[in-house]
């Protein structure tokens, strides 16, 4: 077997890994599908060795160089214009890294992944809404309407849960309890955990299933034209991406001056809690975080709210 049939074999195989093992997204899956073949195309056309061994930190310098200076494309985590962020080329190392670490594994001999630094990168700026700019989110629906009751619920469920829009779009009626204001999802990574609803968003779910006529299984469907007997649940039921759409259709109604989307939902239930006095640790486990580093990013607006807070009514500071 050549060494490139190798290497591309060796790719495969942990991606599968990573599918059955780690129990990882189809997306992350994907993403690192992209970054190790765009390594493994810049080892070819720098006519470099295939062979898994003669990776080294020359070699690795090199395809940083490169990254460095490749111009973004829309999609994949890059943004339009100029180069890859350095966030990006981060997650084309950490590929690279996990892939050499799985490798390491299996004892073969390979450089290891520790020698490999990660990019630094700036802190992420999280946006969130304040609760003025949440009231009039979540008021922006028309109720008149079946489509309005259900971006109704789906408002209230994304702030009173902190779903992401890929968990929120694949819960099933069945499972949600609107008695106890409660269910559990697997979310990312193939995590368990158990989300709560607020009240409210127990009524507008409540309100909205009692104005539906159907016996399909999706919790949120497409509400168009007349009911089809002969259609499936999985064509009717709610796409992340048409979530998104419904999202910045009501920010534009309302002429919020923040681009938010159901992502930025989700920071505003988190920052929101630990505004509150809610401790860390419980955010991770509502928000479905694996690492606690991941939620810290929080922290960065709850010290700002401590510092304002500090500033205005420390009487010996004025």
């Amino acid at each position: 077997m050549s060494a490139q049939n190798e290497l591309q074999k060796k790719i495969e195989e942990f991606l599968e890994y990573l599918e059955i093992e780690k129990g990882s997204s189809p997306l992350t899956i994907r993403n690192y599908r992209h970054y190790l073949n765009r390594f493994t195309q810049w080892l070819t056309n720098n006519k470099y060795s295939l062979s898994i061994n003669e990776i080294n930190p020359e070699i690795i310098r090199h395809y940083r160089v490169y990254l460095s200076r490749l111009p973004s494309h829309p999609g994949l985590h890059g943004s339009l214009g100029g180069n890859l962020s350095r966030r990006t080329q981060g997650y084309h190392i950490i590929a690279l890294r996990s892939f050499l670490r799985w490798l390491t594994k299996l004892d073969i001999k390979v450089m290891a992944p520790d020698k490999i630094d990660l990019p630094k990168v700036e802190d992420r700026k999280v946006k969130f809404l304040s609760g003025d700019q949440v009231d009039r989110l979540l008021n922006a629906p028309s109720l008149s309407t079946l489509n309005g009751k259900r971006d109704k619920a789906i408002l209230e469920l994304l702030f009173s849960t902190g779903l992401r829009v890929s968990e929120l779009v694949m819960l099933n009626r069945d499972k949600v309890d609107l008695d106890r204001r409660e269910f559990g999802i697997v979310g990312k990574g193939g995590r368990a955990r158990v989300v709560f609803l607020s009240t409210r968003a127990a009524e507008w779910l409540n309100k909205y299933l009692e104005a539906r006529h159907d016996h399909l299984y999706p919790l949120f469907i497409r509400h168009k034209g007349k009911t089809d007997p002969t259609i499936t649940d999985e064509k009717v039921r709610l796409t992340p991406r048409s979530i998104q759409r419904m999202v910045k259709k009501y920010v534009k109604k309302i002429k919020l001056p923040v681009e938010a989307t159901p992502h930025v939902l989700r920071h505003s239930f988190a920052t929101d809690l630990l505004m509150a006095g809610a401790d860390i640790r419980s955010v991770q486990e509502m928000l479905g975080h694996k690492n606690i580093s991941t939620t810290q990013i929080y922290t960065h607006v709850t010290n700002k709210q401590l510092r304002e807070i500090h500033e205005t009514f420390h009487g010996r500071g004025r």
